[in-house]
């Protein structure tokens, strides 16, 4: 009976007259249906948002009268030209690669010392955070505070020292990304630990009854288990860096003068207080191909040390 039946499927096959399954059409549908309100969702946040920013860069566009008339590359052109805004896309670049090194170094550190320091390392990850899930805002507003000259937290631990560093052009982006550091730094942390949970416990121990200890243990063991992690970690930290905002607002507005003025605070100025979106999409424009130019540098590097 098995083998009548199996050649019967084989002859059906060969001839082409399969039978399709049952529902076939309908699990279709149905699969169409269900997937239907993903798709929707990618095209609106996604899709429609790129395509207004394009139009609107090459089109003299206002916040209540958008594509008004097709001006070309005039945009484009404009903010090349203008000083202040180049002078934002370099701030931006510098700042975000600063933090988002400064923050990888101080991860790596701090969860390798944590992974080794078991007793008290579940306190201090439930303590780091903290920083983690304050919102933005709140960590603004939080080292205003103490960098406040007027009784911060600053001013009361160095009395004889007048310091005022939001208010100095020299100090104001620093001081910002101090913050940007305290709050973000634990992300970094908690991913480096979990890859430094993975390695094999065996493989250190082995090198240590090898003669590898401290720098020479890290260089040879420790980092080409966690290489592909910090890696991945710091290209995250700088998105988050390239792309702060709520920092610049709180604490500085974007001053004293134009000196902590990054280019997203840029883009929220120009639109909404200039309302010049055309000239606010353009400097978006511009600025997504200097991100992309920077990622791809900094993939190059990554790639070369990693292989290193």
């Amino acid at each position: 009976m098995a083998d009548a039946s199996a050649i019967r499927v084989r002859t059906a096959r060969a001839s082409g007259r399969v039978p399709r399954r049952a529902g076939g059409p309908a699990r279709s549908r149905t699969a169409r249906l269900l997937t239907a309100p993903t798709i929707l969702s990618i095209v609106v946040l996604g899709a429609y948002p790129l395509v207004f920013i394009l139009a609107a860069a090459f089109t003299d566009s206002t916040l209540g009268r958008p594509f008004q008339e097709w001006v070309g590359t005039a945009n484009v052109e404009t903010i090349l030209a203008d000083a202040d805004v180049v002078a934002s896309f370099a701030r931006t670049v510098a700042y975000a690669v600063v933090v988002a090194v400064v923050s990888v170094v101080l991860g790596v550190a701090i969860a390798v010392a944590l992974e080794r320091a078991t007793r008290a390392g579940a306190v201090v990850r439930t303590l780091l955070l903290l920083p983690l899930i304050t919102p933005p805002v709140v960590v603004g507003t939080l080292w205003k505070l103490v960098f406040n000259p007027g009784g911060g937290l600053l001013a009361t631990l160095l009395p004889g020292v007048s310091l005022a560093p939001l208010s100095t052009t020299a100090w104001a982006l620093p001081a910002i990304g101090l913050a940007d550091v305290w709050q973000w730094t634990p992300l970094i942390v908690i991913l480096v630990y979990a890859a430094l949970l993975t390695q094999d416990p065996s493989v250190r121990e082995a090198a240590s009854l090898d003669g590898a200890h401290g720098a020479g243990l890290f260089r040879h063991i420790t980092w080409p288990a966690i290489a592909g992690t910090v890696i991945a970690a710091l290209f995250i930290r700088l998105v988050i860096a390239l792309k702060v905002f709520d920092l610049v607002f709180v604490m500085t507005s974007g001053g004293p003068g134009q000196a902590s003025t990054v280019t997203t605070y840029l883009i929220q100025q120009v639109a909404l207080k200039e309302f010049d979106i055309g000239r606010a999409s353009a400097i978006t424009l511009v600025f997504a191909v200097i991100v992309t130019v920077v990622t791809i540098v900094v993939a190059a590097f990554a790639r070369k040390a990693r292989h290193d």
